[in-house]
């Protein structure tokens, strides 16, 4: 994209004259250089997301390749795009998450990491000696206040709620399968909000997936309501979900 020497294109704090600043668009297209496509969904108990386990390489060990990141136990985060940048994206968090517990005495709130992630990334938009990072964000958690919590975070600097939302190749194909499962807004169980998700993928890239080919990272309340750790499903859960799915099919 080709701007005769305006320098549209060059400068992250330029607009152009229709408004638009070409790096931070930059930014979303290389989030979605990893070739992969990420899913979101919010239940009434549990907040889910899943995306595809990609390795660029045949040489490198798979156990070593994760898009799936815990920051606080009550807290996860999966992110979409530039490996390096994931790996600096995931540090700030987690960095945020711990000064808040020292200042503060008690764990960050999901919409709060988000807001200040949020705040950070457009800050990059408005000065020259940093670029936006390549990535999007997704975090989930349990609010004590307002249950289950689904927050995207993108390069522009923008986040919002979701009760599900889609990130990668396949994001607009992802958003109108989930907009159609969502219509009048449903209260999904636990097993509804993980197979929601997987379906939703798999329809969207009309793929079947074995347990290995997924990540699938969930946060619920437990039987009690205590128990609201972050945790990655091992492949036999992820499989006996997709059991779920075939026969339901």
């Amino acid at each position: 994209m080709s701007r005769g020497g305006s320098g549209y294109d060059r400068h992250i704090t330029i607009f152009s004259p229709e408004g638009r600043l070409f790096q931070v668009e930059y930014a979303f297209k290389a989030a979605r250089t990893a070739g992969v496509t990420s899913i979101g969904v919010r239940g009434k108990d549990s907040v889910v997301f899943v995306t595809q386990k990609k390795v660029q390489d045949k040489l490198i060990d798979p156990s070593s390749v994760t898009r799936l990141f815990k920051i606080t136990k009550y807290i996860g985060m999966l992110v979409t795009g530039l490996p390096a940048d994931t790996r600096a994206i995931v540090q700030q968090t987690r960095q945020q998450a711990a000064e808040f517990r020292f200042k503060y005495g008690y764990e960050v709130p999901v919409d709060f990491l988000a807001r200040v992630l949020a705040d950070k990334a457009q800050v990059y938009t408005q000065h020259a000696y940093m670029r936006p990072l390549g990535v999007v964000s997704m975090l989930i958690g349990i609010d004590e206040e307002r249950g289950p919590q689904l927050f995207k975070v993108d390069p522009a600097g923008y986040y919002v709620g979701y009760k599900a939302t889609a990130v990668g190749v396949k994001e607009t194909e992802a958003h109108n399968f989930l907009e159609k499962k969502f219509k009048g807004n449903p209260a999904l169980s636990y097993e509804e909000a993980v197979t929601t998700a997987i379906a939703a993928l798999q329809g969207v890239l009309s793929e079947e997936f074995k347990a290995a080919d997924l990540e699938v990272g969930v946060v619920r309340d437990g039987p009690e309501g205590n128990d609201r750790a972050f945790r990655i499903l091992s492949n036999e859960e992820v499989e006996h979900f997709l059991t779920v799915i075939s026969e339901r099919d």
